[in-house]
């Protein structure tokens, strides 16, 4: 009778999951061709995915193109075209994907976490019900894709599974630099974690310490470095490539192929430093939780609503609601983390820590809301974890604080499908576009 109603729960807990997974598929991948045209920094990263599939670098009418991020995520894109051919539907397939996927890793890391499937599922409903999650899945850039391999390189972590982290991890640094602050935050945090787990142990002995080190090292540290240079096979060996002759012009005592990789490095760097460039929908870091200025990647003023004036847009924002309750969540989880020292609560902090404060110490640094997706499932599993303690704590009613959480729920839903149009740029009339905009900075 037992191992019937397991069977059960199982199926039920599996119905769940798939519902939600279905749900997240059908809003990323329905009418996934509007609009039709290239929106935002598309008209970057689809060029770049074309060239990869003809010239294997990126080029520009036959001639080396300086390109400021590495190529997985180019490469991701063209994969799309590859398959569904050059057409809006072919440009963001691939990021329809991995939007959807991450779900699923969003419901497996949080399961993970909380030892639950309850709130498991609850953190995958939420990041079902984002905005923001909504709209990068939906766009040919590259941040889904970095985010995605963050995701699953945590992941890998939290199973313990160093060597595939390494990798997933160096994918992700192959897709933006911005990786390098996760593989830095948790490359350090395993690293203490070690030395403190021999020191626990009594094994103070130097060659304990120095097995340790060195392997962790090798596996969160020289493992993303060799998966990163090797992505760039098509620039190695291909002439077409920016700086790709540059070690033979300047003759030093690395190989020719080596001198010309750091070169063009030296130069991204440059470049990534010194973006000091003004744009109307730049955001400070600061801002970013509060959605203050979210990015508008398309509008237009269509016919075809029924009305004298219509408005289609694209608008990279978070659900409001939501996020604002997250971004307490997160402070309140801080406050808590402080007091209890709880692992799951840290390595939620230390996710969201990873892609966020290092922006800060770049003040100057033009700067998009949007650059938050890579943050944004942790901090929706920072909600959860609150949710969870409020639920957990021994205070209060239990059916009470049941229907309390599925009260919030129903009401981040509703404000998802209020929102809703212009996450996946539906023609509407301008009044009820302009309901949508709360604030003036939204516009």
């Amino acid at each position: 009778m037992t191992k019937a109603l397991e069977g059960i729960r199982y199926l039920l807990v599996r119905r769940w999951l798939i519902l939600i997974l279905a749900f997240s598929a059908a809003v990323r991948f329905v009418n996934l061709s509007r609009p039709k045209k290239l929106v935002f920094d598309e008209i970057y990263y689809v060029d770049g995915a074309r060239d990869f599939l003809k010239y294997a670098v990126e080029v520009e009418k036959g001639k080396s193109e300086f390109i400021v991020h590495p190529p997985i995520g180019k490469w991701v894109i063209a994969s799309g075209i590859k398959l569904f051919g050059d057409n809006p539907f072919g440009w963001r397939f691939s990021t329809a994907l991995l939007g959807t996927l991450s779900i699923l890793f969003v419901y497996l890391i949080a399961k993970h976490l909380f030892y639950s499937e309850k709130w498991a599922l609850l953190s995958a409903a939420l990041v079902s019900l984002d905005g923001l999650h909504l709209v990068m899945s939906r766009t040919a850039l590259l941040d889904m894709t970095l985010m995605f391999f963050v995701l699953i390189g945590l992941y890998a972590l939290l199973k313990e599974r160093f060597w595939s982290a390494g990798f997933l991890l160096g994918l992700a640094l192959a897709t933006k630099w911005s990786a390098i602050y996760y593989i830095a935050f948790f490359g350090i945090y395993y690293l203490v974690r070690d030395i403190y787990q021999i020191r626990k142990n009594g094994d103070f002995k130097i060659q304990n310490y120095f097995r340790a080190t060195t392997i962790r090292t090798v596996q969160l540290a020289i493992l993303p470095i060799f998966t990163y240079v090797a992505t760039w096979f098509g620039w190695f060996q291909s002439t077409l490539g920016w700086s790709r002759n540059w070690g033979s012009q300047n003759a030093g005592i690395f190989p020719n192929a080596l001198s010309s990789f750091w070169h063009y490095h030296s130069e991204i760097l440059y470049f990534h430093t010194h973006l000091t460039e003004n744009h109307s929908y730049e955001a400070k870091a600061w801002y970013w939780l509060l959605i203050y200025r979210p990015t508008s990647f398309f509008y237009e003023t269509p016919k075809g609503c029924g009305a004298s004036s219509c408005a289609q847009e694209v608008l990279a924002m978070g659900t409001p609601l939501l996020w604002w309750c997250s971004s307490i969540a997160l402070v309140i989880l801080v406050g808590y983390w402080i007091k209890n020292k709880q692992w799951n609560s840290g390595f939620i902090l230390l996710a969201i820590s990873a892609g966020y404060l290092p922006w800060f110490v770049y003040p100057q640094r033009t700067t998009f809301t949007f650059y938050s997706i890579i943050f944004e499932p942790w901090l929706m599993m920072a909600l959860v974890a609150v949710l969870r303690i409020y639920y957990l704590n021994s205070f209060g009613n239990p059916k009470l604080k049941h229907y309390s959480i599925v009260f919030l729920f129903c009401i981040f839903a509703a404000n998802f499908i209020y929102h809703f149009p212009i996450f996946v740029g539906q023609i509407l009339t301008y009044n009820d576009w302009r309901s949508l905009m709360w604030f003036k900075k939204w516009i």
